[in-house]
């Protein structure tokens, strides 16, 4: 059974300009860009000059919608936008981004979960305080799980119960979250009665 109502279970609430900001970035994945965009409509109205100073990194979904959602953003009068074919892609941009920053960077993150913690990961390796950044969560509620026995990471986990991609073993997927990994615990399924598993669902759409 998933152990719920942990403190550590990230909750997110929806995006909004920060125009006290002087410079925004935006990551963005797959239908995050309904919440970004969103953003920037609200900089459009109530601080437009914000504009110049707004850059996107976005992953477009596959199919027709990618080039809808991307020319949308082109058309907001953002600085700069930039599109990448997977989030590894868009992360590693990002850090390279986050070497040149500037004080009074405000950073809005949307997307999956996933993708939202490894991008603020980043972000609190290089310092952000927790108050300049900003994340919703959109689109896929698939975890990454962290095993607390070898230490490796599975991704994409839409199940309670997980098998390890690094020691094999069966894991619980914990609400327990670590922003430090970006990742929620894994602990193994059936430690007091070997081969014993509790029925495997899928809860994490």
């Amino acid at each position: 059974m998933l152990i719920t109502g942990i403190k550590s279970k990230p909750v997110y609430t929806p995006l909004s300009a920060d125009i006290g900001g002087r410079y925004h970035l935006m990551l963005g994945m797959g239908v995050g860009a309904a919440p970004l965009l969103r953003v920037v409509a609200q900089m459009r109205t109530e601080a437009p000059s914000a504009l110049a100073n707004t850059r996107v990194l976005y992953v477009p979904p596959s199919g027709d919608a990618a080039q809808a959602h991307v020319a949308e953003f082109q058309n907001t009068g953002v600085a700069e936008v930039r599109t990448f074919g997977n989030a590894q892609a868009l992360l590693a941009a990002f850090s390279a981004l986050l070497t040149q920053a500037l004080m009074g960077t405000r950073l809005y993150v949307a997307g999956p979960e996933s993708f939202m913690g490894l991008g603020m990961k980043i972000a609190l390796q290089f310092n952000l305080n927790k108050d300049e950044i900003r994340a919703e969560e959109s689109g896929s509620l698939a975890r990454r799980v962290h095993c607390v026995h070898c230490r490796a990471e599975t991704e994409d986990v839409r199940t309670n119960v997980v098998q390890c991609v690094g020691c094999s073993r069966w894991l619980l997927v914990r609400d327990h979250y670590s922003r430090r990994l970006a990742a929620y615990m894994g602990v193994m399924a059936d430690a007091e009665a070997p081969g014993e598993l509790p029925p495997i669902q899928e809860v994490f759409a």
